[in-house]
């Protein structure tokens, strides 16, 4: 990938270098980045170096960043956007079952490519997904192998993609909250999770597929599910995710069902450690914000589907400060619409703001995009790969367009007096800027806006005619 040299320069640079999120990292007003290969091989201030045969790109204008890293997805919900507008997550989930256990792969896919191709477009570098459903009777002439069709979309669009095999084992006949239509059996997922991570885990520096073990939840997953899951995992040498802690109902249900807490379950079960990261891990207590922090477990913080939900926000103040890593998930298009990186920067910002009696010094704008770069790479286990803007490290590099109406004068200032501008509060504060490159592994992904991979006008054909399908499938 990326075979011709690249160098991007005349742009403000916010590297994301620093040694944590009140450390972001040098930063350059007018500087450069080079890129060799799949890797970056020179940042730094004011005009490159010879790079004989580059491609040299003007950044003037322009702010670059390390590529976003979204750490928490479910792009098959691309098919179901906007519905249960009112609804808390249990009766959301409760309506959207039923519509989920009619999807087969085809349709995976194309919500997939959907999904993945806006998220490019969002300035998104490396995105992972949680993909739970696989239906026990997929219909007559349909590929059951969904996680394969969500691999093939990440190829086809050009990013770095996690996918996590989910599960689920605890049907409602059981006191789960899924249909028994949609749930395994508990050794048929722990084989298939073993399946998937032999047949896509790539451990080799620079993959870009990675596989991690999912279990859905504490609702929809057997204590042995769960356990066994975390045993196969660490002996096949991959990360773990689940969703936890999202909501007040889950709260009450673990603490009446199971007698503890959401995060004393999952730590009862195996599921703390710094190869773990959870989604979500709104109602926290102090207790698990220490234990998260002593045993290096990361959360994805997923701030518009929360709000959408009304299930409130992470305490990501509290977790940073603790020294735990939060990185950012755009969650589901069913839950949170939007589904971009971009956009999670400033709702994280304000949610924070909102949440916190600390107020505006609840998170920085420049700890908004730690959260979207490294704190994510971290959550992924990957930030000594990316998430950061550093000789060596992989050239997943996104480029921001702030000399637009909206954005030049937060990011540039009228240029006299104390006020020079700050770019970096541009992107964040901002509305959403437009995306001038996006390089993942040195190769262009999109260049002018433009996404140079999928075709979007097919990918968005295409997720059309799989949402009709879905419908008439009744």
């Amino acid at each position: 990938m990326g075979a011709q040299p690249v160098v991007i320069e005349n742009c403000a640079i916010a590297t994301m270098d620093g040694p944590g999120h009140d450390q972001a990292g040098a930063e350059f007003r007018s500087g450069h980045v080079t890129v060799a290969g799949d890797r970056i091989t020179a940042v730094g201030e004011g005009p490159a170096p010879d790079v004989p045969g580059a491609r040299r790109i003007d950044g003037t204008g322009c702010l670059a960043t390390p590529g976003l890293v979204n750490t928490h997805h479910h792009l098959y919900q691309w098919l179901t956007q906007g519905r249960a507008q009112q609804s808390v997550l249990f009766d959301w989930l409760t309506e959207l079952y039923p519509v989920w256990a009619r999807i087969d792969a085809g349709q995976v896919h194309a919500a997939a490519t959907a999904g993945l191709a806006w998220l490019a477009l969002s300035g998104c570098t490396t995105s992972t997904d949680h993909h739970y459903i696989f239906p026990r009777a997929p219909r007559a002439g349909g590929d059951a192998d969904a996680l394969a069709a969500e691999v093939a979309a990440a190829a086809r669009v050009g990013l770095r993609f996690h996918p996590c095999r989910g599960s689920m084992d605890l049907g409602r006949s059981s006191g789960g909250l899924p249909p028994d239509e949609i749930v395994e059996d508990t050794d048929a997922a722990l084989a298939a999770t073993e399946d998937a991570v032999r047949r896509f885990h790539d451990p080799s520096p620079g993959a870009m597929v990675r596989v991690a073990a999912g279990p859905c939840s504490p609702f929809s997953v057997t204590p042995r599910l769960m356990r066994e899951s975390a045993e196969l995992a660490r002996g096949l040498g991959v990360r773990m995710h689940t969703h936890l802690a999202e909501t007040r109902e889950e709260d009450a249900y673990c603490r009446q069902a199971l007698g503890r807490t959401p995060a004393e379950y999952a730590e009862d079960l195996g599921w703390l450690g710094p190869d773990v990261w959870l989604a979500h891990c709104v109602h926290l207590d102090e207790t698990a914000v220490r234990r998260f922090a002593a045993t290096g477990t990361s959360v994805a913080h997923c701030p518009t589907s929360n709000a959408r939900l009304g299930a409130g926000i992470a305490p990501v103040r509290d977790l940073l400060q603790a020294g735990a890593a939060v990185g950012l998930g755009v969650d589901g298009a069913a839950s949170s619409e939007g589904t971009s990186v971009a956009g999670e920067l400033r709702q994280a910002l304000l949610a924070a703001r909102v949440r916190d009696e600390r107020g505006p010094s609840a998170l920085t704008a420049r700890q908004a995009l730690w959260l979207g770069t490294r704190g994510g790479a971290r959550c992924l286990g990957r930030d000594d790969e990316t998430g950061a803007l550093r000789p060596g490290l992989l050239a997943d590099i996104a480029l921001w367009r702030l000399d637009t109406l909206a954005h030049d004068a937060i990011g540039h200032g009228p240029g006299g007096g104390d006020w020079g501008g700050d770019p970096v509060a541009a992107l964040v504060l901002g509305p959403a800027a437009p995306l001038e490159l996006l390089l993942v592994g040195g190769a262009p992904v999109v260049e002018g806006g433009e996404l140079r991979t999928a075709d979007p006008a097919e990918a968005a054909r295409e997720v059309r005619a799989a949402r009709r399908r879905l419908a008439e499938l009744r």
